[in-house]
């Protein structure tokens, strides 16, 4: 890469040199051609007005210009350092200016048509001037070595700069697979694209680490929980098959197979749900929801589990809030911590809700009066397929998905989920999005 650095820069180096020198050129050409022009149209007119050839050519003399003057092709006059060799060279020349050129000196000369007083020809020339556009582009030559050894040095400073943090990049790469994310870059300290790619690639490789983590744990997750639906369906159908049955033993076997049969959708249900939304792609979800709305229709569903327990049922704050967000996440969140109060709390005791906005916030709790949870076991019971105590409320259906569903839906929202519980008192939940 630097080999092709250097050789793009010397053809833009000589480039430049040669493009400098004709510019330069072509400036002094053109300030030179006009100035000739301006004196003899100058002298023409002072020859007009009768001024006489010899008086005229001593005054160009003094202000730094040679002339001579030719009548039908001879010499009538000229400056005492008029230098210019072979003049009636010029002769056939028509108003027109031409630059002499040599190693060391310039010499600019315009030949202009004389038509008053007399038919003829004014040639009006510079002194010779030392030749400085020769000297640039000698010294820009020179220079050239000198500029593009300091412009390799440069280069490869900004090279090494650009690719020591994509070989790491590349290494990282190389170095990652499915079951290795642990590699990262070191982000540098200056402020630039070089540190923007470097955290982008950070970035993707925590969400690629997220992505196969959710993957082995749904696989894991799936192996483990079917696997108790899956033995119990078989061991149904295994002691079904062993000998003729009565209808109604047939029955009853069928419908034990399609209640495990339910178990193993919803399970899969919730799992899916788990791993479909990210924070990528849940902005897509998002509209206007109702919040105090999706409470009440939640409430509903239950009433007859309400009056079958007798529960008492205190909504002491139920604003109404819109927001937007995922309606089936919110509706996710609201049902299962509602299912869980309901199903927990003891015959003839109390749950209450709140739902309120405070501080730009939105505030959602519900506290019952059931069996509450161990303090020790108050930070798993988020976790899947983690359920309290499971072996004392058998009689209490679920899997074990419910609060950790509750809680992923809240991170998608940017909220916060707190919980505090007393054994044997009761539980407390609170929603902040």
């Amino acid at each position: 890469m630097l080999f092709w650095f250097g050789g793009v820069s010397a053809v833009l180096l000589i480039l430049f040199s040669f493009s400098f020198y004709y510019v330069v050129e072509q400036s002094i050409t053109l300030k030179i051609q006009n100035q000739l022009y301006k004196q003899a149209i100058q002298a023409e007119d002072k020859l007009t007005a009768g001024e006489s050839i010899d008086h005229l050519l001593q005054k160009e003399l003094m202000q730094g210009y040679e002339a001579a003057v030719f009548r039908e092709g001879k010499l009538i006059g000229k400056s005492r350092n008029f230098h210019l060799k072979n003049p009636e060279f010029y002769l056939d020349y028509t108003d027109r200016f031409v630059m002499l050129k040599s190693e060391k000196y310039l010499k600019g000369v315009y030949v202009l048509t004389l038509s008053k007083p007399f038919i003829g020809k004014l040639i009006v020339t510079t002194h010779e001037i030392n030749n400085t556009i020769e000297d640039i582009i000698d010294t820009l030559l020179a220079l050239i070595p000198v500029l593009l050894l300091i412009l390799l040095f440069l280069g490869s400073k900004l090279i090494d700069k650009i690719l020591v943090p994509l070989r790491h990049i590349t290494k990282t790469a190389n170095e990652i697979s499915v079951n290795n994310f642990s590699g990262t870059i070191a982000l540098p300290d200056k402020e630039d694209e070089i540190k923007a790619l470097v955290e982008a690639f950070n970035e993707m490789i925590v969400r690629l680490k997220e992505g196969v983590e959710n993957l082995n744990r749904f696989n894991s997750d799936v192996s483990h929980e079917l696997r108790t639906p899956l033995t119990a369906i078989k061991g149904e159908i295994e002691i079904t098959l062993r000998k003729l049955r009565e209808p109604d033993e047939y029955i009853q076997s069928l419908q034990s197979i399609a209640y495990e049969a339910e178990q193993i959708e919803h399970i899969v249900e919730n799992l899916l749900l788990l791993t479909k939304y990210t924070k990528e792609n849940i902005d897509q979800t998002f509209e206007l929801c109702h919040l105090d709305a999706m409470v009440l229709n939640v409430l509903e569903k239950y009433d007859a589990l309400l009056k079958a327990k007798e529960l008492e049922l205190n909504i002491q704050i139920l604003e109404p809030v819109a927001t937007e967000a995922s309606s089936i996440l919110l509706s996710i969140i609201f049902t299962n911590l509602i299912d869980n109060a309901l199903k927990y709390t003891p015959n003839r005791k109390s749950v209450s809700i709140s739902l309120y906005r405070k501080d730009n916030r939105i505030h959602f709790i519900i506290k019952d009066e059931g069996i509450g949870i161990s303090k020790e076991k108050v930070s798993k019971v988020t976790d899947r397929f983690y359920r309290v105590d499971s072996s004392r409320n058998k009689k209490i259906k679920g899997f074990g998905l419910g609060l950790s569903l509750v809680k992923k839906s809240v991170e998608l929202h940017n909220g916060e989920m707190h919980i505090a519980s007393v054994l044997n008192e009761g539980t407390t939940v609170h929603i902040v999005l």
